[in-house]
């Protein structure tokens, strides 16, 4: 999805503290005579630590243990490898979904909607920017609908943004129907030839029924004017929060049906395992990720790339342990 937005990223950079505390345990672990069930609980412990979470850290280790018992690994490397290729199985496939096709040059729907949810406080908004500075670097001509009418500072926020890009933000006045909004905005983005339509909703708590009965409005409200549309709906989750996430997602998914989540935060904090679970407990792809407060800050989620950054060897190699 949105592979026509990927480029040169900051991930390694992201992702510091995370490898930090991870493969520095875990590296570690691995340079005695042989693995005991006291430094396997170590690896469990760093993996937990980094927010994987419980249930796919067991599922994790259980499959990298039988691994080593077959393959006989002969370096700390070799070891990691073996993590790397069993975090990556944890993924969901991204070949199929709406906006998979949505790649280089390929023709997009206009204008392509995305609908942008999340509760407050996660960097939604800063996340709406990123993309809409993404879009317009690919020449795509952008429209910003400031449908958070719960909070004037929501509208206002979007709007000095959209001056700050130079990208036209359709808004009503606070506390009018966000559905309302959604609809003026569509309008305003076929007028304008746009390509791209980007959606801002409420910062609603999960648990909020009667916000998120207006969030699934705004989506019927769309789907009128476009039976396709939204053509993506993203969760902008923030990573500090780490696995306390995974229930705003399930819950969002339910209302409105989530196509992707945007990681914002992720710099400054030792959690990036949040994504092997996001991954692998809703099966959800992860497709962008925040990595500090300018514009430039965000990357187009690749899971190899992504390993990579979490997963590198260490420089000094040792022999690996009998298993």
């Amino acid at each position: 999805m949105f592979g026509f937005l990927k480029r040169k990223d900051k991930t390694q950079e992201g992702l510091r503290k995370t490898r930090q505390t991870l493969l520095g345990r875990m590296s570690g672990l691995f340079r005695g005579p042989q693995v005991s069930e006291q430094d396997w609980e170590g690896v469990e412990e760093a993996l937990i630590s980094a927010d994987v979470g419980v249930e796919t850290t067991a599922e994790l280790v259980k499959k990298v243990r039988a691994r080593l018992k077959e393959e006989k690994p002969s370096s700390v490397a070799d070891l990691l490898e073996i993590f790397r290729q069993e975090m990556l199985r944890l993924f969901p496939s991204t070949d199929d979904g709406p906006g998979e096709s949505y790649n280089g040059d390929a023709e997009l729907p206009r204008p392509l909607v995305v609908l942008v949810v999340g509760v407050n406080g996660v960097g939604k908004t800063t996340s709406i920017a990123k993309l809409a500075h993404r879009f317009k670097e690919q020449g795509r001509r952008v429209v910003l609908a400031a449908g958070d009418t719960f909070r004037a500072a929501a509208i206002e926020q979007l709007q000095r943004w959209g001056e700050r890009l130079d990208v036209p933000v359709v808004a009503h006045q606070s506390g009018a129907d966000p559905g309302a909004v959604a609809y003026d905005a569509y309008q305003a983005a076929k007028a304008r030839g746009a390509d791209v339509l980007i959606v801002d909703t409420a910062g609603r708590m999960h648990t909020r029924v009667n916000l998120m009965e207006e969030l699934r409005k705004v989506r019927r409200v769309l789907g009128r004017l476009d039976p396709s549309a939204p053509h993506q709906v993203l969760l902008v989750l923030d990573a500090t929060t780490g696995h306390n996430g995974l229930a705003q997602a399930r819950s969002f998914a339910e209302a409105v049906g989530i196509t992707g989540v945007f990681l914002a935060k992720l710099d400054g904090t030792a959690k990036g395992g949040i994504v092997l679970a996001v991954a692998r407990e809703l099966g959800i792809p992860v497709q962008f990720i925040g990595t500090g407060e300018g514009l430039e800050d965000m990357s187009t989620f690749d899971a190899d790339d992504f390993l990579d950054a979490m997963l590198t060897p260490a420089p000094e190699n040792g022999v690996a342990p009998h298993v």
